[in-house]
């Protein structure tokens, strides 16, 4: 089992019981938007995400970097929660609960996610176009596409929704045609 395997282990637990919370208060768009903002927070800061990981610093250290970085930005029930991950030695996994939590907000709204590399940004038309075309394809209420722009695909664009992987890019259908040449040769 690899690693990553483990940590989804890990985080699905505590991802269900966050939204369990938000539920039962009813609170789960705020907790939401607290979710999403510390994710935006860590994908900035690699110090931080790496301090949280630390074995080595103090419980003590860790809340009182938490609170003085996001606890006036975040709502009671999250800053709790944070807490406990701290308490239990989690909180090195909080960008791993903090997707597991949001993919599962998502899936309960009826809203899915499609993760979008693409070789250049895509208009609005564009996107509007795809979310539409994603739309149809998953017979979701609501998509909402993440994007990112990866010049490394020479051209056209990847979409992955769940476990499913579309690859329309040239850098894809270089390896494909090396593939068969694989075989061919063989």
């Amino acid at each position: 089992m690899s690693s990553n395997n483990v940590v989804i282990k890990i985080a699905q637990p505590y991802a269900v019981a966050l939204l369990d919370l938000a539920k039962t208060k009813k609170v789960t768009g705020k907790v939401s938007q607290d979710i999403q903002s510390i994710q935006n927070i860590l994908a900035q800061s690699d110090k931080l995400k790496n301090f949280l990981a630390n074995p080595l610093k103090t419980v003590e250290a860790k809340k009182e970097v938490i609170i003085a970085t996001v606890g006036d930005q975040i709502s009671e029930n999250t800053l709790s929660f944070l807490m406990i991950l701290v308490d239990r030695k989690r909180i090195g996994m909080l960008d791993a609960i903090a997707s597991k939590y949001l993919e599962l907000a998502y899936q309960m709204e009826s809203l899915t996610i499609a993760n979008i590399n693409t070789s250049i940004a895509f208009s609005p038309d564009q996107e509007t176009l795809l979310t539409e075309k994603i739309k149809v394809m998953t017979k979701a209420k609501e998509v909402k596409l993440i994007i990112a722009v990866d010049p490394e695909l020479i051209g056209g664009f990847t979409i992955q929704i769940g476990s499913k992987v579309i690859d329309t890019s040239i850098r894809g259908q270089l390896r494909q045609m090396a593939s068969h040449l694989d075989v061919v040769a063989t």
